[in-house]
């Protein structure tokens, strides 16, 4: 069976101040092209079909236009929600949906109850794990403890638990949107840290023949079975250096995965630049990155005087703007910014608690704190499904 393997299409987002539908736009007609000229037999969307729990009228409009013209082409696709979605809403409609070939999986209850293709060879079950938040399906997995990795092994249970029932030899998917161990993180994914850890082990997925995952915006391979398809368009300048793709995976009737990373278009390239005004309106080595976005950092001791329109006379397409002005190590800036720098809301509360009480938050101290980052966490994240 070949499968197309894609995520985290954030439909509705924008990058920096550019509204990104046209290029959004471009890549559904380039993954309805795909799916035909390739021969896919499904298509796996592995979350954050949408930018935010609610989403713009064109983004709506968009996915409706995609799921048309995927239902038309006759080749099945299985979809879960991210954690930027509403799973309410992204989830209305399912059962009549179903019957045009696009199946949302959206209810952290149906995690066990696959999607059933077959190919020459015999049945496929593709699992359907919704962003599964530990807060809100604890109780759902019959739980102790809400943890990312506590539920979603759980979740795996059922999957297990499932095929084990079916007849040998049948085949498995299985669709994740989570922070698996391993993977490389950017800055345009929102963070779903729980009790301090995000990542879970590629191994609670043990058993499947394939899991296609989503959350993480750059195309990885953790094992030859557990791969991240990747955002198909950049949505920060961490991504400057991805290169945007799908994955066109080859299921045997073994289970033995092949996989080929197929390129999605480009709308325009990134560029991170860096140095004092001058030398960047000057340097000829940037004269390739006029053309595109560009993230600019200035380290000009003294910020200069109308820096963006500067740039803009040789950089028409600059986006960011970043003043780190190159300082002695002892300046009190430069070293307060060190301190933060890479740190969580939690760690720096804890640095709060030792520096103006002169020692450390003991361990019953660390756990009121996680506790109360987590119930904040939560709390929006139930505000957030709510809207």
């Amino acid at each position: 069976m070949r499968i197309l393997h894609t995520s985290d299409w954030h439909l509705g987002r924008a990058f920096h101040r550019v509204n990104m539908l046209d290029a959004q736009t471009e890549f559904i007609g380039h993954l309805v092209t795909t799916v035909r000229e390739h021969a896919v037999d499904a298509v796996v969307v592995a979350g954050d079909v949408y930018d935010r729990a609610v989403p713009p009228l064109a983004a709506v409009e968009l996915f409706d236009d995609a799921l048309h013209r995927l239902a038309a082409l006759g080749v099945p696709t299985v979809m879960i929600s991210g954690n930027h979605d509403s799973a309410r809403r992204l989830g209305v409609g399912a059962g009549l949906i179903d019957r045009a070939g696009i199946h949302l999986r959206t209810e952290p209850a149906a995690c066990g109850t696959p999607v059933m293709l077959a190919d020459a060879f015999g049945d496929v079950a593709f699992y359907g794990l919704p962003y599964l938040e530990p807060a809100l399906v604890k109780d759902e997995f019959a739980v102790d403890r809400a943890g990312h990795e506590t539920v979603l092994a759980a979740a795996m249970d059922r999957v297990r638990a499932d095929l084990a029932a079916r007849a040998p030899g049948t085949r498995s998917v299985v669709l994740a949107h989570a922070f698996v161990t391993g993977g490389e993180p950017s800055d345009s994914e929102r963070d779903i840290t729980v009790g301090g850890v995000a990542a879970v082990p590629a191994g609670v997925f043990d058993g499947a023949d394939y899991v296609a995952l989503g959350h993480l915006h750059g195309c990885q391979t953790l094992t030859p079975r557990v791969r991240y398809s990747g955002s198909p368009l950049a949505y920060s300048f961490s991504e400057t250096d991805h290169r945007k793709s799908m994955w066109l995976v080859d299921l045997a009737a073994d289970g033995t995965v092949t996989a080929e990373r197929l390129d999605c278009p480009v709308p325009r390239p990134l560029a991170r630049i860096r140095g004092t005004l001058d030398d960047l309106l000057a340097d000829p080595a940037l004269t390739p990155h006029q053309d595109a976005w560009v993230e600019a950092t200035l380290t000009d001791p003294v910020r200069p005087a109308d820096p963006m329109a500067r740039l803009g006379d040789r950089f028409p397409h600059t986006l960011s703007l970043v003043f780190a002005p190159d300082r002695a190590s002892d300046d009190p800036d430069v070293t307060y910014a060190r301190r933060l720098a890479g740190r969580t809301d939690r760690q720096i509360a804890e640095d709060f608690v030792a520096h103006v009480r002169g020692a450390g938050p003991d361990a019953h101290e660390l756990a009121v704190l996680g506790e109360a980052f987590d119930a904040v966490r939560a709390d929006a994240v139930v505000r957030e499904v709510a809207r």
